[in-house]
């Protein structure tokens, strides 16, 4: 992060007010400050806006931080890296599902997995008052929003599986009225679907695994696309967002400036060896 982006962003302690079961994979946390006023800086710039969530251990009744009254982001990143391991928060990446005002309160939808990581087991698990901290956006112009529309684009692409499931949702609800788009949602089970809010002129298609959908390239591959100057959008698993972006850009000869694409999570990783691995600055380019 440059000085200019650190300014853009700061931690917030927060404190869980609610959850709920939004299907077989899903669960919605709602977030407040957790002494009433933290969330008052907080500001998401919407659609896919991230966020680095700060969980705490089994058996913690709170994340293990270093101070983080200083201000200065580096430092306290330094010192949680310092920290052993096994005492440290756990962190994790985010997306901001929405923000609200009076009362100020943020959701967090989180995916689940039978096999799922620790930020999983904590979700299915959290109840009220359970503390975390998160490090996101002080201002709603911020490198953690992804998404950017081109002011020329006469159609949008948005591919996404259930842990992309929260940033699509919340890109249909910001695309302007009418916008043309095409998507295609994959989800393990047919009660994950979800009642999508949107303004677009969209076309939802939901790929349900256990119902034998195709794979992301197949599935679009086999549509027809109208738009002379598309603007895609592809989250997920690393494996197909890479096959689908070539299909993108290879085959459907789009501009790759033009194709947004971010591997959340790889098959057999978790995400801290995901960062390691010699492809993750591809997978989030």
């Amino acid at each position: 992060m440059t000085t200019a982006e650190t300014a853009a962003f700061g931690f917030f302690s927060l404190r869980v007010v609610r959850t709920r079961r939004l299907g077989p994979s899903m669960v919605r946390v709602t977030f407040a400050g957790a002494t009433g006023e933290e969330l008052k800086g907080f500001a998401s710039g919407g659609r896919d806006q991230s966020l680095s969530l700060f969980l705490p251990h089994p058996g913690q009744s709170e994340p293990v931080m270093p101070p983080l009254d200083g201000g200065d982001l580096y430092a306290a990143l330094g010192a949680w890296r310092a920290m052993p391991e096994d005492v440290r928060a756990v962190m994790r990446s985010y997306t901001v599902r929405e923000q609200r005002h009076d009362p100020d309160e943020v959701d967090i939808d989180f995916a689940l997995h039978e096999d799922g990581g620790p930020a999983c087991r904590w979700a299915q698990q959290a109840s009220e008052g359970d503390r975390v901290v998160v490090l996101g956006p002080a201002v709603a112009d911020n490198t953690g929003v992804r998404f950017h529309l081109p002011e020329d684009a006469d159609e949008v692409l948005i591919w996404g599986d259930e842990t992309a499931l929260p940033a699509a949702a919340s890109i249909l609800e910001w695309l302007p009225a009418g916008t043309r788009a095409r998507v295609w949602l994959e989800v393990p089970y047919a009660a994950d679907r979800l009642e999508l809010r949107t303004e677009a002129d969209a076309t939802v298609t939901w790929l349900v695994r256990e119902e034998g959908a195709p794979c992301a390239v197949e599935a679009v591959r086999a549509a027809e696309l109208t738009g002379s100057a598309p603007y895609a959008w592809i989250a997920g698993e690393s494996g197909s967002v890479k096959a689908l972006r070539r299909h993108l850009v290879n085959e459907r000869q789009l501009d790759r400036r033009r194709v947004t694409f971010v591997g959340y999570w790889r098959k057999g990783l978790s995400e801290d060896a995901l960062r390691e691995a010699p492809e993750a600055a591809e997978d989030a380019a």
